[in-house]
């Protein structure tokens, strides 16, 4: 990745909390600052975050996150590991992948054939753990965060593109094609899986991802259930209809381990 005319390298912000060994926050600089100067596009802005979990029972402590904005498209990284500077090392290779995967989305909407590189992008390939959350008892969970949009229509391709762009766990979206409150997330390390409210299968138009569709409707419940079905059945998130407005919502665990809610808005 090169870029066509130089550019003025972004000042890379580095947020820590907990305990960090001397010299992590110039070493997560110095690895950040060698894609940034290798990318094609301008990147506008770069932020690192590093963790260092106190919890004994977690293990991988060491979480590292990366949000760059890249001439106003956003890639984002979020990896765990037993140390620090082994997190920072993962974050860097998985921003790599991040960054020549949207090179190769701009040269495909410029109608070039993209040229594989050495970190040719494949489904399931990066080594990275994610974060595991906090083992927080039941009864402490609250939902902390609750973000509502109105959710993008899309195909399942380009919500495939979202979930590894953005470094999500799901992406919730309208199917395009059916008009269907969709959830797409990794079923294994070589595909991924789409759940429906009303699924729609028969509907479904070519797909350049491996792919396959749940034939069973997104059930429809209130939040309380929702939280009892994710606390029992030990899923990262639960994709349900909404008692109330039979739109799709998602509850997953956050890395604190309180919940979060993405819903619709209406």
């Amino acid at each position: 990745m090169k870029r066509s005319a130089p550019q003025e390298a972004p000042e890379i912000q580095v947020e820590v909390q907990g305990q960090m060994p001397p010299g992590v926050i110039d070493y997560a600089r110095e690895k950040v600052g060698v894609l940034t100067d290798r990318t094609r596009e301008p990147v506008l802005f770069a932020r690192v975050r590093l963790t260092q979990v106190a919890n004994p029972a977690t293990e991988r402590p060491a979480i590292a996150q990366a949000s760059l904005d890249v001439n106003g498209r956003p890639a984002r990284a979020h990896v765990s590991a037993r140390t620090i500077t082994e997190a920072v090392d993962l974050l860097q290779d998985r921003l790599t992948v991040r960054l020549e995967r949207l090179e190769q989305h701009w040269e495909a909407r410029r109608g070039k054939t993209p040229v594989p590189g050495p970190h040719q992008w494949r489904h399931g390939s990066e080594p990275t753990p994610r974060p595991d959350y906090f083992p927080r008892p039941v009864d402490e969970r609250q939902v902390v965060r609750h973000k509502s949009y109105s959710l993008a229509q899309e195909s399942p391709d380009e919500a495939a593109f979202e979930l590894e762009m953005m470094d999500y766990d799901f992406h919730l979206f309208t199917d395009i094609a059916t008009g269907e409150d969709s959830v797409l997330y990794r079923s294994d390390p070589t595909g991924y899986r789409l759940a429906q409210v009303h699924p729609q299968p028969g509907l479904a138009g070519p797909v350049a991802v491996p792919l396959t569709v749940s034939e069973l409707p997104a059930p429809r419940m209130t939040l309380a259930e929702a939280k009892q079905r994710l606390d029992i059945g030990g899923l990262p998130f639960v994709f349900f209809a909404d008692d109330s407005s039979g739109r799709g919502n998602v509850l997953y665990h956050r890395y604190d381990g309180h919940y979060g809610l993405i819903c619709p808005a209406e």
